[in-house]
Parts: structure tokens; sequence; C-alpha cells
């Protein structure tokens, strides 16, 4: 039994879903269908529009890095967290709805519904990790970590098979649901549609999980206790060595992770010609093999800890990163990028484990929010390197040969965190 008992399965399952019901925006909007339309269609130049959506994403990371270490405070005061995982999910909801209206030329208005969505639903995941170890037994954190992030993968797999079945259509298989494509509604309604995908499977969070107790303080106290607890944290994380190079660590292989999904589809799109329906195809395959490994390695990540998980994780994504760059061939690139996402699954399952495992008692949601905090206070770093190095050699493959130099330099401090047993 991989939860604690006060959490039934129905409680521990619910949370798991939440997973499956958040990875929609991700997967469609952020990474795979949603991005090459506004790099392609809404910029009108992929290389460009490429930069312009990086741009976005780092924006919503850097409000990120503002809230987060205040919020995550906050809510170690407050006691319980469904609360705000329900704001800020309906603060991703709302815009990923409107992106409907991002039609050609609409470059403000996408980018600006991009930043509010993807700042709430990762904003809102903050607060769910923090539940991690309440509904997970200390000994099984890793495999409910992974089991709940492989579940998470298989949830954008299926919302994008429902987009294409629904609303893209496969060769000479007609979508379920007839839009105008010569105005891209087909595309522009996978927004609505994530939208629904992640009201509908979050309700059983909301409902039948377990939440973490109430300390009694209103919201309000709890804020003011934790901006000053924030303030006493950062003064003292230098008598935290340990975990803050860990959290330095992370953030620099995590901007890499962030920069390949904002990134990758447009980079794999514009560098393979592929087609919106190709595009969809290659999602789907990378999700199933990133399922797999995040739900596979949670187990070894119990076995051997989270830190050897994530620098095992880490080390294979650099060959497979490598190797994806010197390949021209269709086929071949698609083959090495399915054995990448094997890896991509572990390497953030194991970080988040591996958080609550050097978080200091009674920290958790405020470590979290760190967590965040530095993930997001470097998240331009990414996309500013990405576009200069796409800017001074005119190529995308250059941009992208920067994320392997992110996974390295975070492998190599990771390497001298030390991790409680």
């Amino acid at each position: 039994m991989m939860f604690r008992q006060e959490n039934g399965r129905l409680s521990v399952f619910s949370w798991c879903l939440y997973d499956w019901a958040n990875s929609a925006f991700g997967t469609v909007i952020i990474t795979f269908v949603y991005s090459l339309y506004f790099a392609r269609v809404v910029a009108g130049d992929e290389t460009h529009g490429n930069v312009l959506w990086n741009y976005a994403i780092a924006a919503s990371g850097f409000l990120m890095a503002l809230a987060s270490p205040f919020l995550g405070a906050a809510a170690d005061h407050y006691g319980a967290r469904k609360g705000f995982v329900l704001f800020f999910t309906i603060l991703c909801v709302v815009p990923a709805a409107l992106l409907w209206f991002g039609a050609p030329g609409a470059v403000m208005l996408t980018l600006i519904l991009v930043v509010v969505a993807n700042f709430g639903v990762e904003q809102g995941i903050v607060f769910y990790n923090t539940m991690l170890p309440h509904i997970a037994r200390p000994g099984a954190m890793g495999r409910l970590s992974g089991i709940a992030w492989g579940l998470g993968y298989l949830g954008g797999l299926f919302c994008l098979a429902a987009a294409l079945f629904l609303l893209v259509g496969l060769g000479s298989i007609k979508p379920l649901i007839a839009l105008p494509q010569d105005t891209y509604a087909h595309i522009r309604a996978t927004g609505p549609l994530v939208a629904m995908w992640f009201t509908v499977f979050a309700l059983p969070f909301f409902l039948f999980t377990h939440d973490n107790e109430r300390t009694g303080r209103g919201v309000f106290d709890a804020m003011e206790l934790g901006w000053r607890q924030l303030r006493e944290t950062l003064a003292a994380l230098r008598r935290h060595g340990n975990l803050a190079r860990f959290l330095i660590a992370s953030a620099i292989y995590r901007d890499g992770l962030n920069t390949l999904f904002s990134g990758g589809a447009i980079y794999a799109g514009s560098t393979l010609g592929l087609k919106f329906q190709e595009v969809l195809l290659f999602g789907i395959g990378i999700n199933v093999t990133a399922g797999i490994g995040a739900a596979i390695f949670g187990w070894l990540d119990d076995y051997i800890g989270s830190k050897k998980t994530a620098l095992l994780s880490l080390a294979a994504l650099v060959v497979s990163g490598v190797a994806i760059l010197l390949v021209g061939d269709k086929i071949v690139f698609i083959a090495i990028a399915l054995v990448l996402g094997v890896f991509i699954g572990p390497a953030q399952s194991a970080s988040r484990t591996l958080v609550a495992r050097l978080a200091p008692e009674n920290m958790i949601a405020q470590t979290y929010g760190l967590y965040a905090f530095t993930g997001k206070s470097v998240s331009f770093l990414g996309p500013l390197f990405f576009a200069a190095a796409t800017d001074i050699f005119d190529s995308q493959r250059a941009g992208m040969a920067t994320i392997i130099l992110f996974w390295l330099a975070g492998m190599a401090l990771l390497a001298s965190v030390k991790e409680r047993k």
C-alpha cells in the first residue's frame, strides 16, 4: 500500500487524476499543437514565432517566480491546499477556452492568454505537488509520484488523440466535428477542448481527495505569517546549503526541459516539415514512452533514490539529445525522440520526490514554492539562449543544442547534492 491509511484508494486515485487533467494544457497547447499553430499561422514565421512563444513562457515564469515562494509559505500556515488549486485551475481553464479567438494575426491576444493560462496551471501544480507527502507513505513517494506523472502523460496522450479524431482528422479519416479549416477553426478549437478536459477530469480531485488539515488560521493571517517566514527562510537558506544546491541544479536542468517542451514541436515541425496531423501523432508517441518511463522509474526512485534516478535520466537525455541533433532522416529522428521521451518523465518525477525528501520539517509547501520559484526565476534563460543561438547561426538546430548545455550544467551541480535516506 503506497498511501497513508487515512487516505483511501479513491482519494489517492483522484489526486493522481489531477496530473491526467492538467497535462492536457501542457501537451496540446504549450508543446505540440497550439505552439506550432501560433508560430506557423498566427505569427506567420516559424523561427520568429518560436522566439515569441518562448518569451511568453518566460513571462509566465517570471510571474511564477514572484508569486510561488510567498504563496507556498502562506499555504504552510493555512494548511489546506485544495482552495489554492481550485483558484489557479480556473485561472488556466478560462483563458485556455478563450484561445479559440487566437485567429491568424492576433499575436498579442494569443500571447496574453497563454501567459495567464500557463501561470495558472503551473501555480496550481505547485500546491498540488505539496500534497504528495500527505497522500503517500514516506517510503512510497517515488512510486506514487511516478504513477501520477505517468498518468499525466497518458492524459496528454488521450487529449492529443481526442484533438486528432474530433477536430483535425487523420488522412482519409474525417474529424468527427467538422470545423472550417480555412480559418484554422479546427486548430483553434483545441483551446476549448483542453479547457473542457481539464475541468472534467479535475473534478474528482476536488470532490474526493483528502485535503491537508486546516491550521485554523485565516487566509490573510496565513499570508502575513507566510511573508514573514519567507523572508526568514531566504535569509537562512545559506544554512541549508544542500537544499540550495538542489534548487539551483534542478532549476537549470528543468529550464532545459521546459525549453524543449515550448520549442521542440515547432523545431520538429519546421526542420522535418511535419504537418499538424504528423505532429499530433509524434506527440502521442512521445507521451506513450514518457508515461511508461515515469511509471517504471518511479519504482527505481524508491529503490535507488531520487537523486540517482534523476542523474540517470538526465544522462540518457543528453545522449539522446545529441543523437537527435546529428540526424536528418525523419524516421530516425522520431525513433530517437521516442527513446528520449522515456527519460523525460523520470527526470521530472524524481525531482518532485526529492523536494519532499530534502525539505525541512514544517516547510513542505514553502519548499515546493521555492522549488517553483528557483525554476521560474531562471526560466527566461532557456528561451534567451535558444533565441540567441537561433539568431546567430540562423538555425533552430543550434538553438536546440543549448538545451543539452542546461542538462549538463544541472547534472554537474546535482551530483554534489546529498540525499537523505
